[in-house]
């Protein structure tokens, strides 16, 4: 295990080396990124100024949803690179190549590209975030900061779990299919509101489904002291980011399985 993680500093090491390379583009990247996401949140704050309340959340207990995701994908973003040009990879045989290697795919691809850039969108997102504790009345027990804690980790790890899965329904179509962005790019765009805005039917495909309301919607209640009006309870509250640990894992999984039934190029 430390020996796979040494590994991954290196990798990350000299990716990051390779960026210090053109110093103008990443600083160029990084303000696109933080910019980009800032136009985000502009069209949140232009919502509210028209409606001034989302079904009784107010400007900033949205604003703590958008920060929080917008941090833990920030994570994801910049380690889950390789998985977005798996397609690309088994089309051209490169990919054969890494299951020459002795180490694990998952660790190669997860180290193929460090995008440091993406300290733009985790700087928009952590402002954001400590912009709207400034306006919660939020109780920061060790409970809470833990769990905070908690939800920022296992998101990051269900968000990384989704682009494993699109990296291994590569496998069987070659070409990344675009309704997977549905669920990873729409599906965070989604998450940065409240659950409980949405129909039943939604709100039950992103909890039973696909359990992004578990690492974002339901930890946030329990740190903001809010009632849940789809009646869940406390316990269940500080429990629920743990099911985007159990989805990663169970996406590491299903990418074994895709290498059990990957058939090489030929090339």
């Amino acid at each position: 295990m430390m020996n796979a993680f040494a590994l991954y500093i290196n990798y990350a090491t000299l990716s990051l080396r390779g960026q210090m390379q053109y110093r103008v583009s990443f600083i160029l990247g990084t303000l696109g990124q933080l910019l980009g996401t800032g136009v985000e949140f502009v069209g949140i704050l232009a919502l509210f100024d028209r409606f001034e309340s989302l079904s009784q959340w107010s400007l900033a207990e949205v604003a703590f949803f958008y920060g929080l995701v917008n941090v833990a994908f920030a994570f994801t973003d910049s380690l889950s690179r390789g998985f977005d040009h798996v397609g690309d990879l088994v089309r051209t045989g490169e990919f054969d190549r890494m299951l020459l290697r002795p180490r694990s795919t998952v660790l190669q691809l997860i180290g193929k590209e460090f995008t440091l850039k993406r300290l733009g969108r985790f700087l928009q997102g952590g402002g954001v975030l400590i912009w709207s504790t400034l306006y919660l009345d939020i109780a920061w027990s060790p409970w809470v900061m833990a769990l905070t804690a908690v939800t920022v980790f296992c998101g990051a790890c269900f968000f990384l779990g989704l682009f494993i899965n699109i990296g291994t329904l590569s496998f069987w179509t070659t070409e990344t299919l675009e309704l997977m962005n549905v669920l990873t790019y729409g599906g965070i765009e989604a998450s940065k509101y409240p659950l409980a805005i949405y129909r039943p039917w939604f709100r039950r495909f992103f909890t039973m489904v696909i359990p992004m309301g578990c690492v974002t919607y339901f930890p946030v209640l329990a740190i903001l002291g809010r009632t849940d009006p789809l009646g869940t309870s406390l316990a269940f509250q500080y429990a629920a980011p743990l099911f985007g640990l159990l989805y990663f894992i169970l996406s590491l999984l299903i990418w074994r399985l895709g290498l059990r039934y990957y058939r090489s190029t030929g090339s």
